[in-house]
């Protein structure tokens, strides 16, 4: 990539670079032709409000101020017919995280005159519902030992009056005082009748369960909602919660790895495959394990089909010895424990279990909102908050720019590179920016030895905060000039001096990479 500033008669004049900080005429479009071959328009905010603007979003990611809405819920609902009424399981959770939502800007009167208790009351429901009460359920959050709030929306269902194929949850978060603080909506959700009994085939892959995707496990004896128990994970151990439960990667394993080392594969998961279960939140894993369907209360170990949503499963340790049942995966109250099957008398490819080794699988889907209120001077919500997906960089040397591809993006959005405001132009899907010259993060950036990270982050209009798990990075790449080695000296005289640079221009390369 030249960096010498070499004229590219495939651009317009005066091209925006990253090498350079033009002031703001320069940044305009030179011709009309030239605005309207362009989707949107190139916009900064005024310098006055960049400069009040900046201390801020450099507060923002020097103190971590973030919050975050996190919504979790099943990949499929079945639908209830009649007067029955089949609660979404496992039920549909919020968590709500960071410091930010212990840094209450002004303090509101209630909580200076002492009052207790939650500062954010939610409300769940069905999209395209009316919103009345009875549609709608109310989420008490309670604080959990790792500073989380936890609420539980455990009696929403969909009833078959309601036609749809597809439909999502919306949170409603309303902040104490009254304030509404935004409208937030799950991943889409498929409707079934009834859990597939047909044999699987991945000509149907939407209720096939892929490896690396996300489930849960739950168990429930006799059909009884009350005794529904979640395979969770409590102070570094696997238990049965009544109350809460996890989400699981499924990760289909290598039974030619050694002990310990199960590298995982890709691939639709099938009965009789080795899987190993990784908790999404702690990291920790259950060994790996053989994963039976089950029937009639039996362990079928010569099934291979493919594993269906909600469908009846158990998980046997591998290595039992030959003419035994097997041990599986069972809980006794909310322990976790090993239970020895025995050989079914009548058919020797079953094995006998007991109903709390018996595990309904279910693939699960989550959704994450990071903002933070601190620098907004608004009452507006802070819905919809933009969620980038992927970044793709264009060009080099003297222009690049960064495209961010995502959802619920809007013109009244700008992208900075930490608490550098980039010049940003709004498209129905995608957001477009000029990648900040590098001088602006590294004062003496033509000497520069490291990479630097800059962290990606959105800006609405009104100073809302959007932070992102995106982050952008400089890397110098240095071609050493014939007959010169090492770093030149600084020039002490002015022309040597600008010669100096001029020459670390032509033969600095900068390379452009995108992390998260």
């Amino acid at each position: 990539m030249d960096t010498s500033g070499a004229a590219d008669p495939s651009m317009p004049p005066n091209p925006l670079t990253h090498l350079s900080l033009p002031d703001r005429s320069e940044m305009q479009l030179q011709s009309e032709a030239d605005r309207r071959s362009l989707p949107g328009t190139w916009t900064r905010s005024s310098p006055e409000h960049t400069t009040i603007l900046r201390g801020g979003v450099r507060r923002c990611l020097q103190q971590q101020c973030e919050q975050t809405v996190r919504i979790v819920h099943a990949k499929v609902a079945q639908k209830s017919y009649g007067n029955e009424k089949r609660f979404f399981c496992p039920p549909p959770c919020v968590y709500l995280s960071g410091p930010g939502w212990r840094v209450k800007p002004g303090q509101d009167q209630a909580h200076q005159a002492g009052e207790t208790g939650p500062t954010v009351c939610g409300y769940m429901g069905l999209d395209s519902a009316s919103g009345s009460a009875a549609e709608t359920q109310k989420l008490n959050f309670e604080q959990q030992a790792d500073s989380r709030e936890f609420g539980c929306a455990k009696t929403l269902y969909i009833s078959d009056a309601d036609k749809r194929k597809h439909f999502r949850l919306v949170l409603r978060l309303v902040l104490r005082g009254g304030r509404e603080l935004g409208t937030f909506h799950s991943r889409l959700i498929k409707v079934i009748s009834k859990p597939s009994q047909k044999k699987q085939s991945l000509k149907n892959t939407d209720l096939c369960i892929s490896s690396g995707s996300k489930v849960s496990l739950f168990n429930r004896l006799r059909s009884q909602t009350v005794s529904t128990r979640y395979l969770s994970v409590e102070d570094g151990a696997f238990v049965a919660s009544a109350r809460q439960w996890a989400a699981f990667t499924l990760h289909l394993a290598d039974g030619h790895s050694s002990q310990g080392d199960f590298p995982p594969r890709e691939g639709y998961v099938r009965y009789g495959s080795l899987v190993q279960l990784v908790c999404t939140l702690t990291g920790i894993t259950l060994p790996p394990m053989i994963i039976r369907k089950v029937a009639k209360q039996c362990a079928l170990l010569d099934v291979d089909e493919p594993i269906s949503q909600l469908h009846k499963c158990a998980l046997q340790f591998p290595g039992s010895p030959p003419g035994g049942g097997g041990t599986y995966l069972c809980l006794a109250t909310e322990k976790v424990v090993q239970f020895q099957a025995s050989p079914c008398p009548k058919e020797a490819n079953r094995a006998l279990l007991n109903d709390s080794s018996c595990w309904t699988i279910i693939g699960t889907e989550s959704v994450e909102f990071s903002f933070s209120t601190s620098l907004a001077c608004t009452l507006e919500p802070v819905t919809p908050v933009p969620l980038i997906s992927t970044l793709e960089l264009s060009g080099g040397g003297d222009v690049a720019t960064l495209e961010l591809h995502g959802e619920n993006f809007h013109a009244g959005l700008k992208v900075w590179f930490g608490d550098v405001e980039a010049e940003t132009m709004y498209s129905p899907r995608s957001l477009v920016c000029v990648v900040p010259d590098v001088a602006a993060f590294c004062s003496d950036w033509r000497w520069l030895r490291a990479p630097i990270t800059i962290p990606v982050s959105l800006v609405r209009s009104d100073g809302l905060f959007y932070p992102s798990a995106f982050s952008f990075t400089y890397t110098p790449e240095y071609s050493a000039r014939p007959g010169h080695t090492g770093v030149p000296e600084p020039a002490t005289d002015a022309d040597a001096l600008l010669e100096s640079i001029h020459q670390e221009f032509t033969r600095t390369n900068f390379h452009l990479f995108i992390q998260t």
